[in-house]
């Protein structure tokens, strides 16, 4: 068990002489040395470090697979169950209010709770104006275009939905786009250099602040809008997911 969770050479250490990780590594050898068809795991990463946690993430999904055991996790971390599952079941209250792939969750959720919980998203309340079996129009007071999604949905006109755009669909930019929908106009309130990308927090003219996710090689940082600064803001036909409730 100890070489399942490459502990063999600690094997004689005190458990006040191994670091979190190591323990984190003992306690999974002694769930899996008896074999179990199923695992329970209730949070089992959340004393870990940062660094820790994502290197265990991934070595305790090769064990699982390895010794083919199914594994049901509780974890309030999305980034872990994004990484981890197989199969995501979104809670609250007690009720299950959607199931399936991260892929599916993270891209098509089910509710705002849902969009708000899993990942970061920007939320547009406005009324349909226009059905289509292919799309739907959507006014709303966040933006002076009407929001374009490209996809029908079953409710009626005028009834009021909610689209999610995740921040990464969002591009920003200093000229105006030429599209008809799907674009704003507002000041940066904030910026945050992530590394890889920058985190850009945009007050849109009707007052609404939205988030977007810009790749750093989008701009050299000497380029890049600052704070105070005026831009604009677009994503694409498919990048919404609209929200009944």
């Amino acid at each position: 068990a100890l070489d399942l969770v490459q502990m063999a050479g600690y094997a004689r250490r005190r458990p006040h002489q191994l670091s979190g990780g190591q323990q984190q590594r003992v306690a999974l050898a002694r769930s899996l040395v008896k074999r179990p068809k199923l695992l329970l795991l209730d949070e089992p990463m959340s004393a870990l470090d940062k660094q820790i946690r994502q290197a265990t993430q991934i070595e305790l999904v090769k064990i699982l697979a390895q010794v083919g055991v199914t594994c049901i996790m509780v974890t309030h971390d999305q980034e872990e169950a994004m990484t981890m599952a197989s199969r995501l079941a979104v809670m609250t209250e007690g009720q299950i209010v959607q199931c399936g792939t991260p892929h599916d969750v993270y891209t098509f959720p089910s509710t705002r709770f849902v969009a708000g919980f899993i990942g970061s998203t920007n939320l547009f309340t406005g009324t349909i104006v226009v059905d289509e079996p292919d799309h739907v129009l959507i006014e709303t007071d966040a933006l002076s275009r009407p929001l374009y999604v490209s996809h029908g949905i079953s409710e009626p006109l005028g009834m009021e939905v909610h689209v999610s755009v995740r921040p990464e669909q969002i591009r920003v930019g200093r000229q105006a786009p030429e599209a008809e929908s799907n674009w704003g106009h507002g000041m940066v309130s904030h910026v945050a250099w992530m590394g890889s990308y920058a985190r850009y927090q945009i007050r849109l003219d009707a007052g609404q602040t939205i988030e977007a996710s810009v790749p750093s090689l989008d701009w050299s940082q000497s380029d890049a809008p600052g704070v105070d600064e005026e831009v604009f803001v677009t994503w694409s036909h498919d990048a919404g997911t609209v929200l009944a409730s």
